[in-house]
């Protein structure tokens, strides 16, 4: 008598929504101080109020992001462990110190940049960049080493996660720096108000350059997918046509990237302070759609 047996594995899925929000919370830092340091490095005047929105934005960010990674741990009260159980091969040891001493630096750049001190506050900005670049680039650095998974087994995904933050943390700035200008210039004069609104506006224009910069990466990651092995050529499909299509190619693609791109950069729009402060609300939807569709759909293959 022939039988036939149906084994139901279940697919475990290990890194959860939760990972995919502190993604996004170490990019909104990592991208809006490096905005800040730029703009206080810059020297003018009227760059003051972007550095100082970055430099809020930048620890506040980052503080929240640890929150989320604590959560997500089976037993969060075992988070020390990160720090006195160490692995030198692992990236994550590197990760959990990058989490302590770039909040640190960070606050001590906001702190000279508050009292005055422009020296001092240019000096920790620049030691505090590449301690943004790589708490966040680490991240992705992780996934790239995630060898079975073909969505994250790639080399660009840390330079994406990169400049996805730039993009995120320069849409941040512009939504926060618009909701500074609309209920805190009563008393400003017509000029401080007029530089403040130029100076966003052209925040929008970096943002735009930005976004073609992350979309063209978008781009070589897809075309790597649909070109390689089955498993990726799956994944592929997976986001384009299946189900993390509405993700991915609505969220983050259309709405997220191409519409905002657009708004910045028609000459009508571009103009446009409430336009432009929309364009940053869709590119900040688009970059945590990104980071979901990553982190989730990156995992919904199963490992064979």
């Amino acid at each position: 008598m022939d039988i036939q047996a149906v084994y139901n594995t279940p697919h475990h899925i290990p890194l959860g929504i939760f990972i995919a929000v502190y993604f996004y919370f170490t990019g909104l830092s990592a991208g809006s101080f490096v905005i800040s340091v730029i703009s206080t490095i810059g020297g003018k005047t009227e760059y003051k109020p972007i550095g100082r929105i970055g430099a809020v934005v930048a620890p506040l960010t980052l503080m929240i992001a640890p929150l989320f990674l604590i959560v997500d741990l089976e037993q969060p009260f075992r988070f020390w462990h990160l720090f006195v159980y160490l692995n030198p091969t692992s990236p994550i040891t590197y990760g959990s110190f990058l989490l302590t001493i770039y909040p640190i630096s960070s606050l001590i750049y906001a702190w000279f940049l508050f009292s005055g001190n422009q020296k001092l506050a240019k000096i920790f900005g620049i030691i505090g960049i590449p301690l943004a670049i790589c708490t966040h680039g680490y991240t992705g650095f992780i996934l790239a080493l995630g060898k079975g998974r073909a969505l994250w087994s790639t080399a660009l995904m840390p330079t994406l996660f990169i400049v996805s933050a730039m993009v995120s943390g320069i849409a941040l700035v512009i939504l926060l720096a618009s909701i500074r200008t609309y209920f805190f210039s009563n008393r400003k004069p017509q000029e401080e108000i007029a530089s403040d609104r130029k100076l966003i506006l052209g925040l929008g224009k970096f943002m735009g350059a930005a976004i073609i910069v992350d979309m063209f990466l978008v781009l070589n990651d897809i075309l790597v997918l649909v070109t390689s092995s089955e498993e990726a050529l799956h994944v592929a499909r997976l986001i384009l046509f299946g189900s993390f299509s509405h993700l991915f190619m609505g969220l983050e693609i259309i709405i997220g990237s191409f519409i905002p791109l657009a708004l910045v950069l028609i000459p009508k729009t571009s103009k446009s302070l409430g336009v432009v402060t929309f364009a940053s609300i869709l590119v900040l939807c688009g970059i945590f759609a990104m980071r979901v569709v990553v982190v989730i759909a990156g995992q919904s293959i199963p490992l064979h």
